[in-house]
């Protein structure tokens, strides 16, 4: 009908909330690893890396849920800050295998301790009791998320 106004009120919604504080989170997290040269894709290719396993571009792109164009850029960025190394697949010379080097795990070091502290700041007025539950929910909600 027109003129009929629905009652759902959108800032108290948790989809809203959510984004405001991610987004308000993130731009905090982005601020704190620019100092390395580093933005939040960068950390999370880095984190994806180090996991041990070989992986190439496309594998990584995939992994990840990104266009490998953006894994490609990416790369570009961390192998000039010598955080990763390419290096050829000795099983299929046409693929390229990204490696953290010692320097990407300083750096990924760093995104870790920025994100803590950022965690700390963050849950500040949170009893440890509804801090434990926070990140049990968002594990939860994470790995739903990641089945879509």
């Amino acid at each position: 009908m027109v003129g009929v106004v629905n009652d759902v009120k959108l800032p108290e919604t948790l989809a809203f909330r959510l984004g405001t504080v991610g987004a308000v989170v993130a731009d905090r997290f982005a601020e704190r690893i620019a100092a390395h040269d580093l933005k939040p894709k960068h950390a999370g290719l880095l984190t994806a890396l180090s996991a041990g396993e070989v992986a190439s571009q496309q594998d990584l792109a995939a992994r990840l849920g990104v266009a490998p164009s953006l894994v490609v850029a990416l790369a570009d960025h961390l192998e000039g800050l010598g955080a990763i190394e390419r290096v050829r697949d000795p099983r299929d010379r046409r693929r390229q295998v990204l490696t953290l080097t010692g320097h990407g795990r300083e750096l990924l070091q760093a995104c870790g301790e920025a994100a803590r502290s950022l965690d700390e700041e963050i849950t500040a007025g949170l009893s440890a009791a509804q801090r434990k539950a926070l990140q049990a929910a968002l594990g939860v909600l994470a790995a739903e998320a990641g089945r879509r």
